[in-house]
């Protein structure tokens, strides 16, 4: 694939007539930071991510860990780097039986196509990046678009599309790393997810196939608990009705409120112990805790089960993840 220099990178901004502002990345279709107010008035960003330059730096690619980004063709593992289709084996690039977000160079590490772009009320703007047929090893051309929408709410509203020529699989979902204090530990935040089940997984973090009920479980998030020095990178079964939360972020410190809402059948919750030190951040992190992602997508290796909800795509259909982050203070 071509070289990605700094002259290929374009940050579009979104303001609103609150003079909020989201700034989205070209490279990976990324979402690089979110500031609003905090109940004190203090501008907050609450995305946490490395400057704009790192993204196209071998470090960044060595962590892989997504920063913002628009995750594909498949968010998540893959059992074996590898699915069957109709029969035929299609085989992906894998790392020790595990294919991990859409492989070696999948969306995150492209250069999305900016479509267009809205200001005034509801700004908006749409990418694009069309997946070749045998890209990774993914049958059929894939394109695919997604639109960021920053509402006079302070509600960012991320709506993935994509239609393929060829029969398919497909799993999208956004990476931000969020941290609502703006800086230091995500350990003060209070969690709340929407999911009664847990998906079951080895030592490699692929799913068994079973789900375990989170009623007695110490990973039991379904009324709102202090997140701790708790290390995550579950797959929530989402138990929400039409309309309601499929999780709650809450950090008392800035009174900031994250409120996240899809039409996707599973939360992964990815609170890592620490996050690369060589990597220069635009906000000032914790070496311990210091984000937390909510990924709303479909289940991880859902090709590969059949008692998992289907992520096959075939031509003439349009796939839809809608993911509703919707940000309020509380005094």
């Amino acid at each position: 694939m071509n070289r990605v220099t700094k002259e290929d990178l374009k940050i579009i901004q979104l303001v609103n007539g609150q003079e909020n502002k989201l700034e989205i990345l070209n490279y990976g279709a990324s979402i690089l930071s979110f500031t609003i107010p905090d109940k004190k008035g203090i501008l907050t960003n609450v995305i946490v991510s490395p400057k704009a330059e790192e993204y196209i730096s071998p470090v960044y690619k060595n962590h892989n860990k997504c920063f913002g980004a628009s995750v594909g063709r498949y968010a998540g593992r893959i059992s074996g780097g590898k699915f069957k289709l109709d029969g035929q084996t299609y085989e992906l690039q894998q790392k020790n039986g595990v294919h991990l977000h859409g492989g070696d160079y999948g969306f995150p590490y492209r250069i999305w196509k900016l479509e267009e772009q809205t200001s005034g009320e509801n700004p908006s703007v749409k990418l694009s990046y069309l997946s070749e047929d045998g890209e990774e090893g993914y049958p059929g051309n894939l394109r695919t678009e997604v639109r960021y929408t920053l509402t006079e709410e302070n509600e960012i509203l991320i709506e993935y599309t994509a239609s393929t020529d060829k029969k398919t699989v497909i799993n999208l979902t956004n990476h931000a790393y969020f941290n609502l204090n703006g800086e230091g530990s995500v350990s003060d935040h209070f969690l709340q997810i929407s999911a009664k089940k847990l998906l079951m997984v080895d030592d490699k973090m692929l799913p068994t196939g079973d789900l375990v009920k989170l009623k007695e479980h110490p990973k039991n998030f379904i009324e709102s608990k202090l997140i701790g020095n708790r290390a995550l990178d579950d797959s929530f079964v989402l138990d929400n009705e039409k309309n309601e939360n499929a999780a709650v972020l809450f950090a008392p410190l800035t009174g900031i409120k994250l409120e996240l809402q899809t039409n996707q059948p599973a939360l992964v919750a990815y609170a890592p112990e620490e996050l690369p030190d060589d990597l220069d951040y635009k906000t000032r992190i914790s070496k311990k805790y210091p984000s937390i992602c909510l990924e709303a997508q479909n289940f991880p290796d859902s090709p590969n089960f059949r008692n998992f909800p289907s992520s096959v795509l075939k031509p003439g259909e349009k796939y839809y993840n809608k993911i509703s982050l919707k940000f309020k203070v509380v005094s």
